[in-house]
């Protein structure tokens, strides 16, 4: 019996399979992952995180993509759809697609307990190889929490914890603050997410 050989999914069929699908799915290195679903405390979050970027960004050299816009890093060989991504100027686009961006300068994470450790791990190793990109932001739903990785060097990032009692992130990028009080407003972090 002849052994039968797994057609590993290329870019393109991965990208035509988007175009068409009902939900969204990453691609990594020939795998296709689809993407879990949010929560509302998620949702909200993200919500708000737009708003006080795109307030804060008006009159500005800057773009804020949400969760629809997908990421192409060529390094790793992965598309994905990042939370929130920054991209100062103009964006670059994978292929002339107007659906996928490749430099973002600051990307943020909405934690879900189903993916956090891979935000944390594999999702910002990958981001690492991004020549533009120098801030990564994570946000828990689950508690009043943030975490900020920013660039100080040639593979040199600097970690900062933020809890309830520190009341702000203060962002690199133009110099920007975001509120934890802005940040969970109308989020119930009593729902069990």
């Amino acid at each position: 019996m002849q052994g039968t050989s797994i057609k590993t999914p290329s870019i393109e069929d991965y990208l035509q399979q988007e175009e068409k699908a009902d939900f969204k799915s990453e691609y990594i290195d020939g795998q296709i992952i689809p993407m879990t679903g949010g929560t509302t405390n998620h949702n909200q979050i993200a919500v708000n995180l737009v708003t006080e970027l795109n307030i804060a960004f008006k009159k500005l050299n800057y773009r804020v993509y949400v969760e629809n816009v997908r990421l192409w890093i060529p390094e790793k060989r992965i598309f994905t759809y990042p939370d929130i991504m920054v991209i100062q100027g103009e964006p670059i686009y994978y292929e002339n697609r107007k659906d996928t961006i490749l430099n973002p300068s600051l990307i943020i994470e909405v934690l879900s307990p189903s993916t956090e450790n891979y935000d944390k791990e594999g999702k910002f190793a990958a981001y690492r190889t991004i020549n533009r990109f120098e801030e990564y932001v994570l946000i828990s739903q689950t508690k009043i929490y943030g975490e900020k990785f920013l660039k100080t060097g040639d593979k040199q990032w600097l970690f900062q914890e933020y809890h309830q009692g520190d009341e702000k992130i203060d962002l690199k990028l133009n110099q920007i603050t975001l509120n934890f009080t802005d940040i969970y407003h109308k989020v119930d972090l009593t729902v069990d997410n």
